[in-house]
């Protein structure tokens, strides 16, 4: 299956200019590489349903990007939750080399495949994690160890926010990628907020670019630590969520 670069790279230079991120123009061979990758080998193991260029320009590439319309410190640690084919997680490390990355999974091919991936682009800033959230958030070597906690997993919020938030630390950030449910699973967030010690600091409402939908970036603060029982065991956060 051959990929169209040159449309990928139209699509996403197009998507950069217009969110003002046009400094990481210069990345777009690296995007590209990546992208092309992942159609590859999405071939023979299960990555992303979004294969078509431009499309997967603007709803994997440029989607990833949106977090950095937002303020940051010069430097932060990073763990991508669920990270799946990379996303957001690998565009990010191509384009913030001062920023340390994890990405965390439980499938370990994918895992494999994503450290192929550093290993080819240079990306000595990115590591992989295999584990279910639920054990990460247990071990003290990755508890509380993280400024910045991203998922794009496609998780009921309440879930994400158990899973998330004990690998933040105190004073840092988790941000979940989502779409038009963001509202309403937002609401039915009161309580996981409330156990968790989080307090929401944004709701971010992004339009994407030729006319690709509309994203939403809900910004949790950690205020406290994360109370020892969370998160529960493997499973309970999604049979019982909070």
């Amino acid at each position: 299956m051959s990929f169209e670069r040159e449309v990928f790279q139209t699509a996403l230079e197009t998507g950069l200019k217009a969110w003002d991120l046009e400094e990481f123009t210069p990345s777009l061979p690296a995007f590209a590489d990546f992208a092309e990758s992942v159609v590859e080998t999405n071939q023979t193991l299960n990555l992303t349903r979004i294969v078509e260029p431009e499309e997967m320009a603007i709803k994997n590439f440029l989607d990833s990007l949106a977090v950095l319309r937002l303020e940051w410190p010069q430097s932060v640690s990073c763990l991508d939750l669920g990270t799946g084919a990379g996303f957001p997680g690998v565009p990010l490390a191509i384009v913030k080399r001062e920023w340390s990355f994890v990405l965390l999974d439980s499938l370990r091919k994918r895992l494999r495949f994503l450290q192929g991936t550093a290993t080819s682009q240079g990306l000595t800033n990115l590591g992989t994690l295999h584990a279910r959230a639920e054990d990460a958030g247990q071990d003290k070597t990755h508890r509380q160890g993280y400024d910045l906690v991203l998922s794009r997993a496609v998780a009921h919020l309440p879930v994400l926010l158990e899973l998330a938030t004990p690998l933040t630390r105190v004073g840092g950030r988790f941000v979940a990628y989502k779409g038009s449910e963001a509202v309403a699973e937002l609401k039915a967030s009161s309580q996981a907020m409330k156990e968790l010690n989080l307090d929401v600091e944004l709701v971010f409402d992004i339009d994407l670019p030729l006319e690709m939908g509309a994203r939403t970036l809900l910004v949790f603060r950690k205020l406290r630590p994360t109370p020892p029982s969370y998160p529960r065991k493997a499973g309970i956060p999604n049979k019982q969520p909070l």
